[in-house]
């Protein structure tokens, strides 16, 4: 497969519901003054940071070898020193524009802000080289940058880091090797980029398909193009898994742990770019001040309303932590312990993690991970009852499990319709409604629970132990649980891929983590467990002659679903 039949011909967006004309009313405010076209809260804002900060846009960022970076400026005109934050743009063609309403808010509260476009996007130059060295150099250079604007080494306070998608990624990577930063936000973010590209043996091919065509417009490295193709032609996996490896914030932790950098991340339960559980990984692996939000939706889709300016916790949870890491400790004209003081009176806020439950949208707050993870209980995964097509989930094994499905053809089990567009979807309370009647029991293997006595919370990481065998060489199986209503519509709770590889009519014991979630199953509601072999959102083996899987239950071993229930 070659880099030109990769290449998309239209541009995708990561932010499918950005307003950017809003955006663009709010630059041009700011540079000129003219808030007229703004609605009057807006314009007060405007204008309030106007006297708080100088702004200037069409900054130039030297960052070495003929290459500079677009970036936008707000220097707090108060008397000093003021912390500073550096804000890398996304994975999208607006760049830094993206961050001009935070930036702006952030300036007024006592910071000196530079937001920048990561290179390969938009104005600034080089080509993109994916969180490589490259980009972690620039964030170096742009606060370097952002210092001698702001005075000095001797005038400024501490340093933060923010990002959202692709500048999350590199702000914590930033930070591991820069010891001047002392806080990061890292919203809708990845821990571990090889786990995003590739997850139990899968290639996750929509996300890098979306990643390409967000990128349609900028400048991609060879090397990050040819990453991108391996991915989707299923070659060179290994050596993909090392280009990875040094992008992956996960790889640097212990850097961050030998100072103790106080780490903010945000994540969506149902995100497909980069999928909860790596994330997950490296908030576990790091020793420092951390926090966790998770939310309902698709990748930056929780904190959109908070990029137009909107009211949103996760951006206002942002602003706290900084306040918290920055201003009440470097100083500055609003150095006072007031905001300190509301940080701690608000519900939750020295817990580690803080949940928005599917789908009563409460939230939950926990001092730590494990203690915001339920209790394992084991559903066991035994044969059809008299009667029934499906098998069932007992509360212990049987015996007579014997299931086979073909492969090859897709049901209507699918983590979403479309990647980003199904999140704002259940942002909006519409989640993707599935018809478990119309899914072909001769291309999937179902196993249905009895109506839950009770609401049961999952809390975690489900887990599913189960024996398959295949009769080629490599086949994909894709892990779906639902809640299912007395009319059997169902929602989707979580899923994961697995391919098996090499493994030919060999019954094959396979430890399977589905992705983590916080979720209330209600009474008389049933969980379902569904194993197709087809996915749009994932890429399956090289050969995909159709076969069967078949899945069974020894009684050394037998099969089990584990949720984690609260």
């Amino acid at each position: 497969m070659t880099s030109k039949e990769t290449r998309p011909n239209a541009v995708v967006s990561l932010y499918p519901e950005l307003d950017e004309g809003v955006l663009a009313q709010v630059v041009q405010a700011l540079r000129t003054g003219d808030t007229s076209a703004l609605a009057p809260a807006r314009a007060a804002e405007v204008d309030a940071a106007r006297e708080a900060a100088t702004f200037r846009d069409g900054v130039r960022v030297p960052v070495g070898e003929g290459v500079e970076l677009d970036a936008a400026l707000w220097l707090h005109n108060g008397e000093g020193p003021h912390p500073l934050i550096v804000m890398p743009s996304p994975w999208a063609k607006q760049g830094w524009t993206v961050y001009a309403v935070q930036a702006m808010r952030f300036a007024r509260r006592g910071y000196h802000v530079l937001a920048y476009t990561a290179r390969g996007f938009g104005e600034s130059g080089g080509e993109v080289e994916v969180a490589g060295e490259a980009d972690i150099a620039d964030g170096i250079k742009a606060l370097d940058h952002l210092v001698s604007e702001a005075g000095g080494p001797g005038a400024i306070g501490r340093v933060g880091f923010l990002g959202d998608s692709y500048g999350s990624g590199i702000s914590q990577l930033v930070a591991a090797e820069d010891p001047r930063v002392h806080a990061v936000v890292a919203l809708s973010t990845w821990g571990d980029l090889g786990e995003a590209f590739y997850e139990n043996n899968t290639r996750h091919v929509a996300a890098v398909r979306t990643l390409l065509g967000a990128a349609a417009t900028a400048r991609l490295s060879a090397r990050t193009q040819k990453a991108f193709d391996d991915v989707l032609a299923n070659e060179n996996v290994e050596e993909t898994l090392r280009w990875a490896a040094s992008r992956s914030p996960y790889h640097r932790a212990e850097k961050l742990n030998d100072r103790q950098v106080p780490v903010l991340f945000a994540q969506a339960w149902h995100e497909t770019l980069f999928p909860g559980n790596q994330t997950l990984k490296m908030f576990n692996a790091l020793s420092g001040p951390k926090r966790l939000l998770w939310s309902i939706g698709d990748h930056s889709g929780p904190e959109m309303t908070g990029i137009l300016g909107l009211p949103n916790r996760i951006w206002q949870d942002a602003h706290r932590w900084f306040d918290r890491h920055l201003l009440e400790v470097g100083g500055g004209e609003n150095g006072d312990e007031a905001a300190a003081a509301a940080f701690d009176e608000e519900s939750g806020a020295e817990d580690q993690v803080v949940s928005e439950v599917m789908w009563g949208r409460a939230l939950e707050s926990r001092p730590t991970w494990h203690a915001a993870t339920g209790t394992p209980e084991r559903f066991y995964l035994t044969g059809p009852a008299d009667g029934a097509r499906d098998g069932g989930l007992l509360d212990k094994p049987a015996d007579g499990l014997h299931t086979t499905f073909t492969t090859g053809t897709d049901t209507p089990a699918t983590v979403a319709d479309q990647i980003l567009v199904t999140g704002y979807a259940e942002l909006a309370g519409l989640p993707k409604a599935y018809r478990t009647g119309k899914i072909d029991r001769s291309a999937a293997g179902v196993w249905t629970s009895a109506p839950l006595p009770s609401r049961h919370q999952l809390r975690g990481v489900p887990r599913l132990r189960v024996t398959v065998a295949a009769d080629t060489a490599d086949a994909l199986f894709v892990a779906y649980l639902f809640d299912v209503n007395a009319l059997g519509i169902a929602r989707i709770i979580t899923h994961a891929p697995y391919t098996l590889l090499g493994a030919a009519d060999t019954p094959t014991a396979v430890d399977l983590a589905l992705q983590v979630t916080g979720y209330d199953v209600k009474a008389g509601h049933r969980l379902m467990l569904v194993l197709d072999s087809v996915d749009p959102f994932y890429g399956g083996p090289a050969d995909e002659t159709p076969g069967t899987i078949t899945v069974t239950s020894p009684d050394e071993d037998p099969s089990y679903l584990e949720i984690p229930l609260s």
